[in-house]
């Protein structure tokens, strides 16, 4: 998929999922646009990750949990509906499993396979900019 192919993906995803009106940190929104540009240009891995931080920052701003909670304590403590809440559990294992690698040399086999891990890593870069957006607009400002 080109890249104004994926700008259009994301602007139905806005279209979509955008009921109202929405106040947002600077930061939230700085965020956002970096996870939409990494995913626009195919940067799949980039876009997962700031994603999962977007949705991490927004929950703290929203939510505040104490002393900085655990992303999985931010998700399972949040209002979200529980499909959300299994949706962003399984987002945030899997970019786990990029960022807390515990033997970074055993994974190189994986990274040799064409197409397996960019396959993956674009249908998750795909959910969760998906996500991203469930998320930011879960709680409309009238």
């Amino acid at each position: 998929m080109d890249t104004a192919s994926r700008w259009d993906e994301l602007v139905a995803l806005d279209e979509e999922l955008m009921k109202s009106g929405y106040i947002l940190s600077e930061w939230v929104t700085h965020l956002t646009r970096e996870a939409d540009v990494a995913y626009a240009n195919g940067a799949n891995l980039a876009a997962i990750l700031t994603a999962m931080a977007v949705i991490e920052t927004y929950l703290r701003s929203e939510y505040p949990a104490g002393e900085r909670p655990t992303l999985a304590r931010l998700i399972t403590g949040s209002p979200l509906c529980e499909d959300l809440k299994t949706e962003l559990h399984a987002l945030r294992e899997y970019r786990n499993s990029w960022v807390h690698v515990d033997e970074p040399w055993e994974n190189e086999p994986e990274l040799d396979v064409p197409g397996g891990v960019e396959d993956e890593c674009a249908a998750m870069a795909k959910r969760s900019v998906r996500a991203l957006r469930e998320v930011l607009y879960e709680n409309p400002w009238i």
